[in-house]
């Protein structure tokens, strides 16, 4: 059992002088130490109290009658793996539901930014996330998220995170940081409630995420940095990593689901030559399906090696780099003394197989079976109750109107694999005045669900590839995850939106009038509390029949819950109108020479 390191110092001591048994020993293992960059043969490790005691060539004289013995047999001994930075709503799983999918893969310590459920419920929803993450037998740490509503003047969310809720968040235990800043606009201008929400956070002595998601690298960006923020994860290009850490920034390459920004930036390593100190490996977001199929930082480390990286400096950039940035390389990131026990054991350091995984000292993992419980809290009514339609919902709500037989509309165009969208500008046909999908473009609408206001917003979405009367309805729709809905027959639309208010959240594609698949999400629209298996079970399901209904983009839906992310370029959808984000105004869905509504 992990004890602080105040309480658990001086039997470390013991052991180490070689005067007291270990509670675990590793013997014969290939030391990979990611302080010196070198891997050292012939090693044992002596763990005392969920902490390293010694990594010597020889701790027989630490086994007693009562200590575990593991033959590392030559195989590599790494640190657990850390992801920097990550969603744990976006795996559709609770943060108990995470653990279970992602040790397995070798991950032992996550830092997590909940502000998936901070839009949804307010601070009581990063509460419930902090509670259940400290529980696990793996190290998961809490950002308070920053900004909810993401951008105040464009959407609105459940419950917004105020300055003092961020000032009052930093003195709970299990919060290391501020999560990432997305309101970069904000800060460069200095408004005063953004600029207070990191003050109070480097006041207490803790990390300010970033999200710098702009390619304007001038005066904007000197703003932004000058603020306070101390990572970013949304850089897709090298130059832009590199203008990162040359600023004394952290460069978050991230390797989710649907992002795939690791290989158009680790060249500034492979390539260029620059210090890896800076830059750091990430999921940000990470599907069940993906968790269950294909890994988790193990996925990423062993892709940022395939694109030509040293396997030491990958697991580097996801070892001791991430805990050195949180200031926390005295706790995790390394096998070194003092440190948490967190070790993984693998025959090869380029494929990386994951054969067993220790975390703060016990054995949770081995040849991918769980070893170990992840407990779970009791989620409240108020989490599971979380869709307010206010009203009966028709096909003529998702209508969108104009006059004459064509109109020019500004469509959301979707890019595969990238979180920035296009802003189109298309002729669609009319008929009896209502504005009709063509060809690759599909109506979009998001419905308000958190105030019952009844509230729909229209316009439309290019490059899905939807075909025959369908609709897919998510109440996952970052950030502030009202329900978004895409279709070509607005019937089929409305359907589906009822049947998720029914279910009080989750996924659901249609077709003809009937379901063809559903994920249910029932805490706060966001989260279930089944295994992960099953989660992915009915995600794979989901993807199929999104194939059966035109789509062939890799991650579709995690393209579609980004619809209403007001803060990333270029092109979004709110619960207050179309959203232009290169200049963070509302426009009208149909094209004219008049101004932004801003």
């Amino acid at each position: 059992m992990l004890k602080p390191w105040l309480q658990a110092q001086a039997r470390l001591v013991e052991v180490a002088a070689g005067r007291a048994p270990a509670d675990l020993v590793i013997r014969g293992g290939r030391w990979a130490n990611v302080h010196t960059r070198e891997v050292v043969e012939g090693q044992d490790v002596a763990i005392a109290d969920g902490r390293i005691a010694c990594v010597l060539p020889d701790a027989s004289e630490n086994i007693g009658p009562d200590t575990q013995v593991i033959d590392a047999a030559g195989r590599f001994m790494v640190p657990g793996l850390i992801d920097a930075h990550m969603h744990i709503e976006s795996g559709m799983l609770t943060p108990a539901g995470f653990a279970a999918a992602v040790i397995p893969h070798g991950t032992t310590s996550i830092f997590h930014d909940p502000h998936e459920i901070a839009n949804v419920l307010g601070p009581k929803g990063v509460r419930l996330m902090r509670d259940e993450s400290v529980i696990q037998p793996i190290s998961i740490f809490t950002q308070m998220p920053s900004c909810a509503p993401s951008a105040p003047a464009l959407e609105t969310t459940g419950q917004p995170i105020t300055e003092g809720d961020v000032a009052q968040a930093m003195g709970w235990d299990g919060i290391v940081g501020l999560g990432e800043m997305m309101n970069f606009p904000a800060v460069a201008a200095g408004d005063p409630q953004m600029l207070a929400e990191i003050a109070a956070t480097r006041a207490a002595g803790k990390v300010v995420g970033g999200h710098y998601a702009s390619p304007d690298l001038g005066r904007p960006f000197a703003a932004y940095v000058a603020g306070g923020a101390q990572d970013d994860h949304e850089t897709t290009t090298e130059a832009q990593g590199i203008a990162r850490v040359r600023q004394g920034m952290a460069c978050m390459m991230r390797l989710g689901s649907a992002w795939y920004d690791v290989q158009s930036q680790i060249t500034a390593i492979t390539e260029r030559g620059l210090d890896p100190r800076g830059f750091i490996l990430c999921t940000d977001d990470s599907h069940s399906g993906t968790l269950v199929h294909d890994g988790h930082m193990n996925r990423v480390v062993r892709h940022a090696i395939n694109c030509g990286c040293d396997p030491l400096i990958a697991i580097q950039m996801a070892t001791i780099n991430p805990a050195t940035h949180f200031g926390l390389a005295q706790e995790i990131g390394s096998i070194t003394p003092g440190r948490r026990a967190d070790v993984i054991l693998s025959s090869d350091l380029t494929t990386l197989p994951v054969e067993l995984v220790i975390a703060q000292g016990q054995v949770v993992a081995q040849d991918g079976a769980l070893l170990v419980d992840c407990p779970r809290i009791d989620w409240p009514d108020a989490a599971r109750q979380s869709v307010r339609l206010g009203r009966a919902l028709t096909a003529a709500d998702f209508a969108a109107y104009a006059k004459g037989n064509s109109a020019r509309v500004r469509v959301i165009g979707v890019v595969e694999n990238q979180a920035p969208t296009r802003a189109l500008t298309l002729d669609l046909p009319v008929r009896d005045g209502v504005i009709e999908p063509k060809g690759d473009v599909a109506c979009l609408s998001l419905v308000e669900r958190h105030h019952g206001t009844g509230g729909v917003t229209n316009g439309f979405v290019s490059g899905f590839g939807w075909q025959g009367r369908m609709a897919l309805a998510s109440t996952v729709a970052h950030d502030s995850h009202h329900i978004i809905v895409a279709g070509t027959c607005r019937e089929t639309m409305a359907a589906a939106v009822t049947h998720l208010a029914d279910l009080q959240g989750g996924v659901t594609i249609w077709r003809d009038g009937a379901e063809l698949a559903t994920v249910p999400l029932p805490i706060a629209g966001l989260m279930s509390d089944a295994p992960a298996d099953q989660v992915a079970t009915a995600a794979q399901a989901l993807t199929a029949a999104m194939k059966d209904c035109g789509c062939t983009l890799n991650n579709a839906f995690m393209q579609h819950s980004l619809l209403a992310l007001v803060v990333i370029p270029d092109l979004r959808i709110s619960d207050k109108g179309i959203v232009d984000v290169t200049r963070f105004q509302l426009v009208d869905l149909l094209v004219s020479d008049m101004p932004g509504r801003g």
